[in-house]
């Protein structure tokens, strides 16, 4: 099998791009016509509540399906724009459901229309020593700055802790995505795109299958306050569940099998993780979904569904640097 998959390695990078795009679209349409055949049967009340939540998942699989494809088709500089107008959402459905003050506004404006644009633009420069720390290092502490020239010292610490935390995920994790695209690694130029298509494909298997596992297993939750589905079990099956994907897609990707095989499970538990740490966040909110029915901000529930590829994007970003030691 390994060798099968091997030789789609020397095929030409539109004929694998094809591949790709056939496969996902084919899976995601069985997959849909399935799920609506479940439908047409009688289910009780806790099936539909899965079945709910399962379309819920599959409706966002379908929307960052079409988002790659355009983003694929359009090249680095929209995917770029694209990247950053998602995180501009996100990062507008965090900071509706956080507490702030009138002394935050200069924070504000400087995380959404300072450092998010910057960012985005280090990014697209492939300025990637400066766009590594320029938010954990620079903006922190010029956000601690102008928050203490706001004048208003009320619960100063939570408050500037919250702003930076929306930035860190919103912001800083959702930038490393479009810069896999412009990454240039030794034999891969021009195919950047691979990687994006690898890390949202291993990272929403290892949630879908960690819900899967979760449901399906004897439930010993980690932290029952924060999630009652969350368990390692089920976190290292949804683990090995992208590692197993990575090695499906290795030769769309420049690693080995092995290779593959670590980075997908990586990628997946990194993302999984991000996902329990928003839940912890949302119970801290008093919401069940960002932007959900108990909100009132407008916002539209993008940050759950980008929330693990925020998370799994750096870490992912970072490995592959230091995988080919660039």
């Amino acid at each position: 099998m390994i060798e099968g998959l091997r030789a789609l390695t020397h095929i030409s990078i539109t004929q694998q791009v094809g591949l790709l795009f056939v496969g996902l679209f084919g899976v995601l349409t069985l997959i849909t016509v399935v799920a609506f055949g479940r439908t047409l049967r009688d289910q009780t009340p806790a099936q539909l509540d899965t079945h709910e939540r399962f379309k819920r998942d599959l409706r966002s699989v379908w929307i960052g399906a079409v988002l790659f494809w355009v983003a694929w088709a359009s090249g680095a500089v929209v995917a770029t724009l694209l990247f950053g107008v998602l995180s501009f959402i996100a990062l507008r459905e965090f900071i509706t459901l956080t507490h702030t003050r009138r002394g935050d506004h200069r924070s504000l404006l400087l995380a959404f229309f300072v450092v998010l644009p910057f960012q985005f633009v280090l990014a697209g420069s492939r300025l990637f020593d400066l766009f590594t720390v320029f938010v954990p290092v620079y903006v922190f502490l010029a956000m601690a700055v102008v928050s203490a020239l706001g004048n208003d010292a009320h619960r100063f610490l939570e408050r500037t802790a919250k702003i930076q935390w929306g930035v860190m995920v919103c912001v800083y994790g959702m930038s490393h995505a479009p810069a896999l695209l412009l990454l240039d690694l030794p034999g891969y130029q021009g195919r950047g795109a691979f990687l994006v298509f690898f890390l949202v494909m291993v990272v929403a298997t290892a949630q879908l299958v960690q819900e899967t596992a979760s449901r399906r297993l004897r439930r010993r939750p980690v932290a029952r306050a924060i999630s009652r589905s969350f368990s390692w079990r089920a976190w290292g099956i949804g683990s090995l569940a992208a590692g197993v994907l990575g090695v499906a897609l290795f030769w769309a990707t420049p690693f080995g099998p092995l290779a593959a095989l670590v980075m997908g499970a990586i990628a997946g538990g990194a993302g999984t993780l991000g996902e329990f740490v928003m839940r912890a966040l949302k119970r801290d909110a008093g919401v069940r979904t960002w932007g959900g029915k108990a909100s009132v901000t407008g916002a539209v529930g993008l940050l759950d569904r980008v929330a693990p590829l925020c998370f799994a994007a750096p870490v992912f970003f970072h490995a592959v640097r230091w995988y080919f030691g660039l």
